[in-house]
């Protein structure tokens, strides 16, 4: 089944690499998605791309990630993860935020749109979310439940609501 998935999201635009396992997620503008070789994405995950025409790659996925259950991620702009990550379940990963102006409806108001990027051989734990501006260095660990609002080197291990830097591996 996962094969005929596979020819599906290829034929719908997805550019997705070799071997992949793609168990059912959901997807909108196929073609504003690359994914590298070797990923797994596990049932029920969101690849989701602005609804509006773009030419280009709004969401790039390196080679050999794991995605869990539930990994929902929101491109407005440009989410860039690397290789060989490590993702756990309902992690949320967006690259944008509401805005609020005077006198208008939250529905109404533009989005504040940025970028995340998410280096290699980084573990995210279960129910993390990760918002606009992040850049993540390599072989960042990335504590369950934390709400990561700004950047960080590589090697670092963060936790908390915002996440803060509790060690750096070296």
């Amino acid at each position: 089944m996962c094969r005929l998935r596979l020819i599906g999201y290829r034929l719908m635009g997805v550019s997705i690499g070799k071997p992949c396992r793609i168990e059912r997620i959901r997807l909108r503008r196929p073609t504003q998605i690359s994914i590298g070789d070797g990923n797994a994405f596990s049932e029920g995950c969101w690849l989701w791309p602005l609804d509006a025409p773009f030419e280009g790659v709004r969401i790039r996925i390196g080679n050999h990630n794991y995605f869990n259950r539930d990994v929902m991620i929101d491109a407005c702009g440009r989410i860039e993860i690397g290789s060989y990550n490590m993702f756990g379940p309902r992690v949320y990963i967006t690259d944008s935020n509401h805005t609020m102006l005077p006198g208008m409806y939250v529905t109404d108001c533009p989005m504040d749109v940025g970028t995340v990027v998410i280096g290699n051989g980084c573990w995210i734990g279960a129910h993390a979310v990760i918002l606009k501006g992040v850049t993540l260095g390599d072989h960042c660990i990335v504590a369950a439940g934390a709400v990561v609002t700004r950047s960080f080197p590589a090697g670092s291990v963060i936790a908390g609501v915002p996440a803060r830097l509790l060690k750096t591996n070296s």
